[in-house]
């Protein structure tokens, strides 16, 4: 049994020690503590697979380009992230328990209440969520240093000085804020007086969703990267031709300094409608050749084109519908609230308790969805190498990005069912018939 005497953080103790005793342990309780450790032991047991599996060797598929010293250092990549992952997971999962068992929910309403006093339960709401949202990102802020300034660092990615890191935790909080804030207000309000509150929630959010997808390009992702146009010339000349024998109309080919924060290479659609936009990150563009960038167009556009991103959108929506039906059903459970140890019902808190009892479901459709994902891919990859008529090219593409991003190439099954959005680039490469 957890004592209050072992506390790791500074909370008034006496009063979390009362909240305690005054926690029902009901079937909310058990099911959802249940849930949470038995998926992340299955998370654990995925993972020491996918390190078993490594050393298998250098698959056939990627011949020359993966030398013995770039597969050894894939390892140790993998085997670095793998370690940090399963501390940090467990550390929050630890951080969760002793927060709810020894009534971190309902000391924490308590003072909120005292505090707002009759400014309502908007205001309320508000600063309660800042409250957690404010102390689990303080608590991952050593965890995200970490990983970037010595896992990534060590391994030769990590470009992003320590002002460039703070800047864009700076400007991931004010943005958080900005649109977190207001709409978190609009749901409380919404549950707290509107009949049918999940229906207008769920529009809510949708519209907003679609709105922040359209003006992304435009607004937000400059916050933090610097797109400046291809430069006219054969690449560009290329790209638009694929376009257009493809009937995929650009708005915009850019090139972005992802080089700022990392030697990692990628590419991007994003936008709709007339906003479309295809980004190369600029390390990207230094790799690889013509035909590879052209394939990589090519695959992108591939996802447009078998409507993969219309089959994201309503599968996301009507997921984000159901759940918001969930929402409603739940709100101000009083077994819910006293397997948390929270005294007085309410709207906010109903939200929070809500996103904990859904996070073992999101874990179980996020591998349906990564399944649905995986096979977009193989479908994206079949439509470029017959645009392209160079199943070769897209393939010398995948190969590349494996051994400059330290991919492991020899993923366990089971950790790729679980977690993998993208096949095992083997897998892809097989799937192109490419030599």
């Amino acid at each position: 049994r957890l004592k209050c005497a072992l506390l790791p953080f500074r909370l008034p103790i006496a009063p979390l020690c009362r909240k305690r005793k005054q926690m029902q342990i009901n079937a909310w309780f058990l099911a959802i503590v249940l849930a949470l450790v038995v998926l992340w032991k299955v998370d654990l047991f995925a993972t020491l697979l996918n390190l078993k599996s490594l050393g298998s060797g250098i698959p056939g598929e990627f011949g020359e380009v993966v030398d013995e010293e770039a597969y050894e250092r894939s390892q140790e990549y993998t085997r670095a992230k793998a370690v940090f992952g399963i501390g940090r997971g467990g550390f929050f999962l630890l951080v969760l328990l002793v927060f709810w068992c020894l009534g971190g929910f309902g000391w924490l309403d308590g003072r909120v209440r005292d505090l707002v006093g009759n400014g309502g339960p908007v205001l309320a709401g508000l600063v309660y969520v800042a409250a957690l949202v404010l102390g689990l990102g303080l608590l991952r802020l050593p965890f995200d240093y970490y990983e970037t300034f010595v896992i990534e660092e060590g391994f030769g990615f990590n470009r992003a000085t320590f002002g460039v890191w703070v800047a864009d935790l700076v400007k991931g909080a004010a943005l958080a804020f900005v649109l977190g804030a207001p709409l978190l207000a609009a749901l409380i309000w919404i549950f707290q007086s509107v009949p049918l509150a999940w229906l207008w929630g769920w529009i809510l959010v949708t519209v907003l969703s679609l709105l922040l997808a359209y003006v992304a390009p435009t607004w937000i992702l400059p916050l933090f990267n610097q797109y400046e146009p291809l430069p006219d010339g054969s690449l560009r000349r290329s790209i638009e031709e694929m376009a257009r024998k493809c009937d995929y109309p650009l708005a915009e080919i850019s090139v972005m300094d992802g080089s700022k924060r990392s030697a990692k290479s990628n590419a991007f659609f994003t936008g709709f409608g007339k906003r479309k936009r295809i980004a190369l990150f600029d390390t990207l563009v230094e790799k690889h050749t013509e035909p590879e960038l052209v394939a990589v167009l090519a695959h992108e556009i591939g996802h447009f084109k078998k409507g993969h991103i219309v089959k994201s959108l309503v599968i996301g929506t009507l997921t984000t519908g159901a759940l918001f039906f969930l929402l409603g059903q739940m709100m101000n459970n009083h077994a819910l609230f006293d397997a948390f140890g929270v005294k007085e019902t309410s709207v906010y808190v109903s939200l929070v308790l809500f996103v904990i009892l859904v996070s073992p479901m999101n874990e179980v459709l996020s591998v349906a969805g990564n399944w649905l994902s995986r096979k977009h891919e193989f479908e994206a990859d079949a439509y470029a190498a017959e645009a392209t008529g160079d199943p070769a090219a897209m393939a010398g593409a995948l190969r590349k990005l494996s051994r400059d991003n330290l991919s492991n190439l020899t993923p366990h099954p089971f950790y790729v069912f679980l977690h993998y959005t993208h096949p095992p680039v083997a897998e892809r490469i097989r799937a192109l018939g490419a030599p």
